[in-house]
Formats: structure tokens, sequence, C-alpha cells
């Protein structure tokens, strides 16, 4: 019988950013960009840039927790982005670029909020922002914006922002990546 599948959802700036790094994890299954933590249903991408919505974009991570546990990867969320600047990862600016954790039980909620006070707190030198909460509702985002590096990797953004992002992920991760097909 096949293992019953985690979800936990990550708000760590620019989707297409986080979408890439947490593709490369074994364990993961699957990887879902999108949209939670706003006030309207069904918000689409354009709604959400605006900043006025409330969403986060977000991924949803789907995860074998027989191969990756939740604290693995939330120490990479926590070294992949970083979680102290509110509403904001590098250029990108507003409530929608927040660092966030969604959680799916209270389990994971509690394993947060303590790696919050003791692991991000202690690779980090300002207070970390990340919000943690737990999930209410997720809406995909539009299909263009999913597998969005596989699909564009020879685009500038990839190559300038998600390129080197990836690079350096793979290096201090190397052992928790999936082979290579």
């Amino acid at each position: 019988m096949a293992q019953k599948l985690e979800k936990i959802y990550l708000g760590g700036g620019c989707f297409w950013c986080t979408e890439a790094v947490f593709q490369s994890l074994l364990g993961v299954e699957s990887v879902v960009s999108g949209y939670t933590g706003g006030t309207i249903k069904n918000p689409s991408y354009r709604e959400v840039c605006m900043g006025t919505t409330g969403h986060a974009e977000v991924i949803e991570v789907s995860y074998d927790p027989l191969v990756i546990d939740v604290k693995t990867i939330l120490e990479v969320f926590w070294t992949t982005h970083d979680p102290t600047t509110l509403n904001r990862q590098g250029a990108d600016k507003g409530t929608q670029y927040r660092s966030a954790i969604f959680c799916t039980s209270t389990s994971q909620f509690q394993i947060a909020d303590e790696m919050k006070k003791t692991f991000a707190s202690h690779i980090w030198d300002n207070p970390i922002v990340t919000e943690i909460a737990m999930i209410d509702v997720f809406y995909p985002a539009e299909e263009y914006h999913q597998n969005y590096f596989n699909q564009n990797g020879e685009a500038a953004y990839c190559q300038i922002i998600i390129n080197p992002k990836l690079q350096k992920f793979k290096k201090q991760y190397s052992a928790l990546l999936k082979p290579i097909k």
C-alpha cells in the first residue's frame, strides 16, 4: 500500500523560485504554485500582484513523510529565502511576497513555530518575520506559472534570479536531491 502524502504550503517570495527549489528535493512528489491567505475567492495573478487581495504567492508541497520529514522541508525553506524581510524578497515587494508557512496539521504548526524560534533565528541575524498559520484555502495559479523554471529556463529572469539560487541550493543540499533522470 502506498504511503499517504502530506502537504505544506510555503511562501518565500516569487513562487517560480521556491517551486524550482522544492521540485528537486527527494521525497517531494509534486509542487503546485498558487495563492492563499487572502480575502477573495479564485484570485488571478493580476489581482494578487496588485497586492490588494491579501494572498501570498505560495507553493503546495506534496511530500512522502517516509522519505523526507517536515523539519527537513522547513530547513530548506528557511535557508533558501530571506525570512527577515517583511513583505519583500529581493526586488519583489508587497504582501504577496511575504515569508509564510501554511500548515495542514497542528503537528506541522508546532514544528514550524518551534523551528522559527530555534533553527531560523540562529542562522539569521535579524528577527524572523515568517507568518505561520493553518491553511484555509489554496488556489492553484494559472497553468503558465506551473513548472515555470523547467519550461522557461533560458528566460532572463530564470537565468539571473532563479538559476543562481537553485545552484546554491543544490550545492548546499546535494544529499537531498532527486537522482538525475
